[in-house]
């Protein structure tokens, strides 16, 4: 299709977001689902989108999965979705028109929702992501939190953005910390990377933390900005923790 979209999307268990998601993808000729394994109705819901599904492990990869759901898609452009985000119509009618031109890639305004919180500053703030590509143009690095590259140039699509939903409890949002600690120890491992107490263990999360709650204004959020800038903190910490007694005595204690 010459002018067509592709939604590309990677889940695993995600039968609470994935209808709210794929219904506001009205501008796709195609749905793209790469699913790692899920147990619940994420598959069966998929389906009723008539969107096109893969089975594959992710393996703790997310630049090769997402790379592997590229390559299945048949148009010209790809639009890449989490299945916790949501298209504004305002998003939907211009990527339609921007579908009709050159080759461009871009980038999408991300704005973070939660059922009863207010969180818009600080590591919650609007951030701005790599989503609308050209299938051709485009590569996908970096194993935990992957990082789309393009070679062509890129633009910003000013306006209402995407909605995104990212933790639906505070259990959630420490379980996905954790993940992430891990994976990242795991790479610095696989690097060689060095370790200092001091440096990273100690010194890092408090700049965290300082950047996070002054610097990015999470104290305009209150309560809940100081709870996410200190667990974004422990964060940092916990990663380098970890890699430090996985480097030193292989994980253990």
């Amino acid at each position: 299709m010459e002018n067509g979209i592709s939604v590309v999307l990677l889940t695993r268990n995600e039968e609470i977001n994935i209808d709210a998601c794929l219904s506001s993808c009205t501008f796709a000729d195609e749905i793209i689902v790469v699913d790692d394994g899920s147990t619940d109705r994420t598959i069966e819901i998929a389906e009723k989108h008539n969107a096109r599904i893969f089975h594959r492990a992710l393996n703790g990869d997310w630049a090769q999965q997402k790379t592997f759901a590229i390559a299945q898609a048949s148009c010209r452009w790809v639009f890449l979705m989490d299945a916790d985000e949501r298209v504004t119509p305002d998003l939907a009618a211009k990527i339609l028109e921007r579908s009709k031109g050159d080759d461009r890639a871009y980038e999408v305004q991300r704005h973070n929702r939660f059922k009863h919180i207010r969180a818009e500053h600080g590591n919650m703030r609007p951030d701005w992501v790599c989503r609308f590509v050209p299938k051709a143009l485009v590569t996908v690095h970096g194993q935990v939190h992957e990082e789309v590259k393009v070679s062509c140039p890129k633009e910003k699509i000013e306006g209402d953005g995407m909605i995104h939903y990212p933790y639906r409890t505070w259990g959630q949002y420490l379980n996905k910390l954790n993940t992430y600690s891990e994976l990242s120890a795991d790479r610095y491992l696989s690097e060689g990377k060095s370790v200092s107490v001091f440096k990273d263990i100690v010194c890092r999360p408090l700049w965290s933390f300082i950047k996070i709650y002054f610097l990015n204004k999470g104290f305009l959020d209150g309560k809940v900005g100081f709870m996410f800038s200190v667990n974004n903190a422990v964060y940092t910490m916990n990663k380098y923790v970890k890699y430090y007694f996985l480097k030193n005595y292989s994980g253990e204690l």
